[in-house]
């Protein structure tokens, strides 16, 4: 009987071979393994934890609806990157779509805003991680000295993770989602089934707050739209480990749908479930309780609870700052291998343990200087708000480029070993229009989403970040010409596929 696994990873070689690369890095994950990556990255717990809030805030306790139709549109475009990652899985993601849908322009300047945009979510996962540390060790919330120490410390713990090899990567992930089950699944089902203290009549009313949308429910509607679409960033996580997965054309398509599905029914019990338990939500509506979490679970299950819950959280967060770097780092070797990096040569190298060692150090250095925008709140802000917004305008941009690309025939989605038969241009199309209004929607400046007394640069954040970032690229593409040293490759449209 053939080996069925070392046949899937010779096809995974000639793959590679055929498109001028050769297999460096370790491909030792499987189809849970990619899909945990996914997972944790997507995190349920960081993502309820960043939009309950703010969503509370914008339309009260009628905002849990956002979460499925926020789930229902986002899946639109995980199902054009499941697609594409099925017929064109390398490290590189996103500029490597790019690069032979439409050209190799615009793919660096894709890879360019797509690196800005992780790279700001890395410091946003370990800044935000870091007040769980810190409550976790000290008993009460960290100073803001401290909570950038222990951001510092859970980057500096995600690369020494990473910097073991992709094996033991694994584990850590894999505890990480027995804490996210925890923390979200279990608890969820806790509180919906024993502790709910409202009837289901609360999740249709917003008990006044769109009086914070000057009276308007439609514009805290679409605030919490914009806030939602922060909980299924993530799931292309799955492709920038392709070259790591086994059997990649299959596996990492299914991984970034499995993972999109999951976290969404997860995000979507824990947001009902904490919602009905809330003993006063009109404090959570009105901003007084800023986790509104901890707080149901605590009143729910006792003081006890609050530590081993902590404990569970702050779990979560360590997984999802590993799987972010672990992600990061691929992409800027699957760039860097091209040559169209700054220092291209030492960010391509990959170590004994079959690490891009080099790209793991810069990704985390980076990110570790974000975080001493930590110190203001305000700076913090206007690099969570790029984060979230940044990644929106590059989903854009893959699922535009995509098609423009069915439109004129340079791409054949059919080829691929995933597909959506009939169904994939009214599916693109949608994607893009949903992407097309969720980046604006994102980028619309908002008093709402700024902290109190916010200088207006914050509340134009994204526009201002994206404006400044835009330039410089648009300026390093003209002058330095990157795009230029990319290898010559064929398009989807006449590339043999194994």
């Amino acid at each position: 009987m053939p080996d069925t696994k070392s046949a899937a990873s010779s096809n995974d070689e000639r793959f590679l071979a055929n498109h001028g690369y050769r297999q460096e890095l370790d491909r030792g994950l499987s189809l849970w393994s990619s899909f945990s990556v996914g997972f944790a990255t997507i995190s349920p717990v960081v993502g309820i934890y960043s939009v309950m809030s703010l969503g509370a805030i914008s339309i009260g306790p009628s905002w849990v609806w956002i979460v499925p139709l926020c789930l229902a549109l986002q899946f639109t475009v995980a199902l054009v990157y499941a697609e594409l990652s099925s017929q064109y899985p390398l490290a590189g993601g996103c500029y490597q779509w790019v690069r032979h849908l439409v050209g190799d322009r615009l793919a660096w300047f894709t890879g360019f805003l797509y690196l800005a945009s992780a790279l700001a979510s890395l410091t946003t996962v370990s800044y935000l991680g870091g007040f769980w540390l810190g409550l976790f060790v000290t008993g009460s919330p960290p100073s803001a000295d401290g909570q950038v120490a222990c951001g510092a410390a859970l980057l500096a713990l995600g690369l020494a993770v990473n910097l073991l090899g992709i094996n033991p990567l694994k584990y850590f992930v894999n505890a990480g989602i027995i804490a996210e089950a925890i923390a979200s699944i279990g608890i969820g089902v806790v509180l919906l089934l024993f502790f709910r203290n409202h009837s289901f009549d609360l999740l249709f009313t917003s008990m006044g707050a769109e009086a914070a949308s000057d009276g308007s429910y439609l514009s805290g509607f679409l605030t919490a739209l914009a806030v939602g679409g922060w909980a299924f960033l993530g799931f292309d996580a799955c492709s920038q480990i392709s070259e790591e997965t086994t059997d990649a054309r299959i596996s990492v398509p299914r991984a970034i749908l499995r993972s999109m599905l999951v976290v969404g029914g997860t995000v979507m019990l824990t947001a009902f479930a904490v919602t009905l338990s809330y003993k006063d939500p009109a404090a959570v509506v009105s901003g007084q309780i800023i986790d509104p979490v901890t707080p149901a679970v605590v009143d729910a299950l006792g003081a006890w609870s609050e530590r081993p819950f902590v404990a569970v959280v702050l779990v979560a967060f360590v997984a999802c700052v590993v799987s972010v770097q672990t992600y990061i780092g691929r992409a800027i070797f699957g760039m860097a291998r091209d040559g169209i990096l700054p220092g291209s040569a030492l960010l391509r190298r990959v170590d004994r343990r079959k690490v891009p060692m080099a790209a793991m150090l810069c990704s985390t250095v980076i990110a570790a200087f974000g975080l001493v925008l930590g110190l203001n709140a305000t700076a913090v802000g206007t690099l969570i708000a790029f984060g979230s917004g940044g990644f929106f305008f590059v989903f854009l941009i893959v699922t535009a480029s995509a098609l423009v690309a069915r439109l004129n025939g340079r791409w054949n989605p059919a080829k691929g070993a995933f597909q959506l038969g009939r169904w994939s241009l009214p599916v693109n199309i949608v994607a893009t229009l949903w992407l097309v209004f969720e980046a604006i929607n994102v980028a619309w400046p908002r008093v709402l989403l700024a902290p109190p007394g916010a200088p207006w640069f914050q509340v134009w954040a994204v526009i201002l970040v994206f404006s400044a970032l835009s330039a410089f690229g648009l300026l390093y593409l003209a002058v330095a010409k990157p795009h230029r040293r990319i290898p010559t490759a064929a398009s989807f449209a006449t590339t043999p596929l194994p």
